[in-house]
């Protein structure tokens, strides 16, 4: 037996949450979350997006510009969502290790979110998108024994 461990597997538009507490069992799916607004295409988003000015000085006009696109920002959003998620269940006890696999894009932002606490019991990370597979699928893709004590 080991740590009651949370595997993570996620990509911008959804994530799921699986569940084991040995080393070389199988993962039990236990929560997932979907993101519909990552399968929106970027002009779909943008409607509400800042307009252009022509300013107090007659100049030419200019546009405003934001430094993440609508598209990454609705990433960087779920990343928070489900960053937030795992703290609340961190400090619920419901997990001592957590092992991150995720597109390579959106782990980034997913490691970005987690609190301090949260991610020192990150065990194991894979950079790869498995969101799509079955829970078998997804076990073969992991070390046949998961790390954790």
């Amino acid at each position: 037996m080991m740590k009651p461990t949370w595997l993570i597997v996620a990509d911008n538009s959804m994530a799921r949450i699986f569940f084991t507490n040995m080393h070389k069992g199988p993962i039990q799916e236990i929560e997932s979350f979907s993101h519909e607004e990552a399968r929106l295409h970027e002009h779909e988003m943008t409607s509400d997006l800042p307009g252009r000015s022509n300013g107090k000085g007659g100049g030419g006009g200019h546009a405003y510009t934001d430094e993440v696109s609508p598209k990454q920002q609705e990433d960087i959003n779920f990343a928070r969502q489900i960053a937030h998620h795992l703290d609340e269940a961190r400090k619920a006890g419901k997990f001592k290790q957590l092992i991150l696999v995720a597109a390579p894009g959106f782990l980034g932002n997913l490691r970005n979110m987690l609190s301090p606490q949260t991610k020192n019991l990150i065990s194991f990370e894979l950079d790869k998108n498995l969101a799509q597979l079955s829970p078998e699928e997804i076990r073969k893709h992991l070390p046949e024994r998961l790390p954790g004590s």
